[in-house]
């Protein structure tokens, strides 16, 4: 049996390949904007792709000094939603890569 479990070698044109299929996906979720929102849309959050938050907007409906604690719920619930709308963009644009690297033997 070949080292590797019998398993065919990915050659270096299939690599360099894959490699710039992740770079493209890389560089598309760095461009690309999630929003998340809580309270009926009083405040939202919007991060890139990539995780990085990029703006709070808070709806002045949603401010009252009396009651701050909800208002810190609602920010922390957009920021949670953001933060599920990265992780399904995340898996949509990288996980067909990581099911191609790991069909050619690499562990994934």
């Amino acid at each position: 049996m070949r080292p590797g479990g019998g398993r065919q070698q990915p050659n270096m044109k299939q690599l360099m390949g894959l490699q710039r299929q992740l770079q493209q996906a890389q560089a598309a979720l760095a461009e690309a904007e999630v929003t998340g929102t809580a309270g009926g849309g009083l405040v939202t959050v919007t991060a890139s792709g990539t995780g990085e938050f990029r703006r709070v907007s808070i709806d002045p409906k949603a401010v009252d000094p009396e009651d701050v604690e909800t208002l810190e719920d609602l920010v922390l619930a957009a920021i949670t939603n953001a933060a599920d709308e990265v992780r399904k963009i995340t898996e949509q644009k990288m996980g067909p890569l990581s099911a191609g690297l790991g069909g050619m033997g690499l562990p994934f």
